[in-house]
């Protein structure tokens, strides 16, 4: 049953569903991607046990919420590629995520604290995105990227491309590129209107991960996908191929002979859904979601990408798969989360990286390293290589004043389960068959 596509059987129940209620009901069958976790980021999955640690690339869905601590910082990717990030002391509620008949995403967001940058992008025919804040509430019809800063006396939207309403107790007011407005919270949620955006801490990290999403967003991708979250860190982290008897592939770099795909990462319980596969590689978004992962001998595990229509699967299928491989096999019981080897935390972009083979880009920062398919060869051939981060991503993944300590707790209690692919702990921070290292330098995934 693991190996089938989720998708296939909600589609199926769904069916029966609507063949006794009429063409009015709403599938609620949907997730999008936490697609960036730095420092201490929590999530509460609605399973009863409160706020526990999130992971990178953990699926979200309607009723989930999502809270960055003191040193945390998160960004939710949407389908059409629009993002939400969330700065320290955060809390935002994922209120409504549904899909229509007619295709149509249905987000509703409600800001419960702390500051969000959102970048629309309006790529959904049908779309409705709605976000909330306090009383108010914006509808964006157009790409729009704005940021909102709710504190206890004031809230403070500012627009830095487009334009957008906001409604709410006060009525409706327009605001438009490089204009904010100050809504008076303990006065009926009166607005002030400014002519000008004040510059926020985390304004140039959110910068750094427009400019990173924009321009790998189309670059270097051999399929003309149904979605585009993903897609740019697929761009960035590896390269396609076309394999004779298995057609077009994708592989991450830095991949090496003996790594396996299924070596790192975490079992997570949904309800209603059971336990899915989450991947740590900062890649590990539609490889795990869609398609099916294939053996190839001489080249390696790669990812065959299709099988979008039947919807995302809990596990993707795996062919052709070497001989003491052993699968991903999913906990019988329980909801608490799983950790399969050891999965590497992301923190601060030091200023070297030391790329070794058989990483697959684990503790490689998004957009850190430029010309990665240069620096795969190099690994290739010397099985590592220290590379420099551009100053850019450095200054980005750094904390920054003004943002106190967060009250809430957070549950850390993960299982631990060894899949037997291969993995051997050796003291180093394990990634299957290379290592990051902690000594002096944070060693990085180096591409194939």
């Amino acid at each position: 049953m693991w190996n089938r596509s989720l998708g296939t059987w909600l589609a199926l129940v769904v069916g029966l569903a609507l063949t006794v209620i009429p063409a009015f009901a709403e599938s609620h069958v949907r997730i999008v991607r936490l697609s960036e976790v730095q420092g201490t980021v929590a999530v509460d999955r609605g399973t009863g046990q409160g706020f526990e640690k999130a992971s990178l690339n953990m699926p979200m869905v309607e009723g989930m919420k999502l809270a960055a601590k003191a040193d945390g910082r998160a960004e939710v990717e949407f389908e059409d590629g629009s993002t939400v990030r969330i700065a320290p002391d955060t809390r935002i509620d994922f209120s409504h995520l549904s899909l229509e008949d007619s295709g149509a995403h249905v987000s509703i967001l409600t800001l419960m604290q702390g500051m969000a940058y959102v970048d629309y992008t309006a790529k959904g025919k049908g779309d409705a995105f709605t976000f909330q804040f306090n009383d108010e509430t914006v509808r964006p019809e157009q790409a729009v990227h704005f940021r909102v800063h709710l504190q206890e006396a004031n809230a403070i939207l500012a627009v830095f491309n487009g334009e957008l309403k906001v409604d709410g107790p006060s009525g409706q007011v327009e605001v438009s590129k490089n204009k904010s407005v100050i809504f008076d919270l303990a006065n009926q949620n009166k607005y002030t209107l400014a002519k000008n955006v004040d510059e926020m801490p985390f304004d140039a990290w959110d910068k750094q991960q427009t400019k990173y999403q924009q321009a790998y967003a189309s670059r270097g991708s051999a399929n003309n996908y149904p979605y585009t979250y993903g897609v740019s860190d697929l761009n960035y982290y590896g390269n396609y191929a076309n394999v004779p008897g298995y057609g077009m592939m994708w592989q991450p770099y830095f991949a090496g002979a003996g790594w396996s795909p299924f070596a790192d990462g975490s079992w997570m319980f949904y309800p209603g859904f059971g336990y899915t596969w989450v991947s740590p590689y900062p890649w590990g978004w539609m490889p795990y979601r869609y398609g099916s992962w294939a053996f190839v001998p001489g080249f390696g595990w790669g990812w065959q990408p299709g099988a979008f229509a039947g919807g995302w699967h809990p596990v993707v299928p795996v062919t052709n798969a070497p001989q003491r491989f052993k699968p991903p096999v999913p906990p019988t019981a329980g909801t608490a989360t799983v950790t399969v080897g050891h999965p590497v935390l992301a923190g601060n972009v030091p200023s070297k990286l030391v790329v070794q083979n058989g990483t697959a880009g684990l503790g490689v920062p998004r957009g850190a390293v430029h010309n990665l398919d240069k620096i795969s060869h190099q690994v290739q051939q010397n099985g590592s290589a220290t590379v420099h981060t551009s100053t850019a991503a450095r200054t980005s993944s750094m904390g920054s004043p003004g943002f106190g300590a967060s009250g809430q707790n957070m549950n850390t209690g993960a299982g631990h389960m060894n899949t037997g692919a291969g993995h051997v702990s050796t003291g180093h921070t394990s990634t299957g068959a290379g290592h990051v290292s902690s000594g002096g330098h944070t060693s990085a995934p180096s591409h194939r």
